[in-house]
């Protein structure tokens, strides 16, 4: 698989980039750019710029407007499965509620902020295993009770626990910097199309250039 820094940066600004047409559609990994690391002709530099600010521009006008009672009213008998137009999110890494930038992607998707997302996994290996008793441990267990309760959302301690997908499936990775190479890979596996990578997604360049091409 191989992407361009250019592209892997406009994927990032497009909507659209968010859901394959199918599952069977091939794969597309994006990496959340540092704005330090991209190296483009100043041309190329100016039209990526302005394309980023126009969409997101009409993203920011869209999440807004969302009412998110409208998208996803919670209770217990509406489980939180992609329908069609969805992409079935898998959330890799959320951490400690109100604390792990995962946690704030999840709150973003269940109150329909991205209404072509649906998340129907959360894949915590910490929290839900040697971390559930330690510090935030309790308080993420509770979350994720709740959180089941409310919106049907799976939470699983490995990705490889996940079942085949039904729709097209995104993974969203927010996990520890040393983990996510092979988190990387452990989605791959599990028929993710899509993969976004929450910076800083690996220990070295030479990493995220393998992680690039896997």
């Amino acid at each position: 698989m191989k992407l361009s820094l250019v592209a892997l940066a406009m994927a990032l600004a497009t909507s659209s980039a968010f859901v394959p047409s199918s599952p069977s559609s091939p794969r597309r990994v994006v990496i959340r750019p540092d704005s330090s690391s991209l190296a483009v002709s100043s041309s190329s530099s100016s039209n990526a710029k302005n394309t980023s600010k126009a969409t997101s521009k009409k993203l920011e006008e869209e999440f807004e407007s969302v009412d998110p009672a409208a998208v996803a009213s919670p209770s217990a008998s509406a489980a939180k499965k992609a329908k069609e137009g969805q992409a079935e999110v898998v959330l890799v890494g959320c951490g400690a509620p109100n604390r792990g930038m995962g946690w704030y992607h999840a709150v973003q998707m269940l109150e329909g902020r991205c209404p072509s997302a649906s998340l129907d996994y959360v894949v915590e290996p910490w929290f839900l295993g040697a971390g559930s008793t330690g510090p935030g441990g309790p308080e993420f267990g509770q979350w994720a009770k709740e959180t089941t309760s409310a919106h049907g959302t799976s939470f699983l301690s490995s990705v490889a626990d996940l079942p085949a997908p039904k729709e097209p499936r995104c993974a969203l990775i927010s996990g520890r910097t040393a983990d996510n190479p092979r988190l990387l890979t452990e989605c791959i596996a599990a028929d993710c199309k899509t993969i976004y990578l929450e910076k800083p997604g690996a220990p070295t360049v030479k990493e995220l250039q393998q992680m690039k091409e896997e």
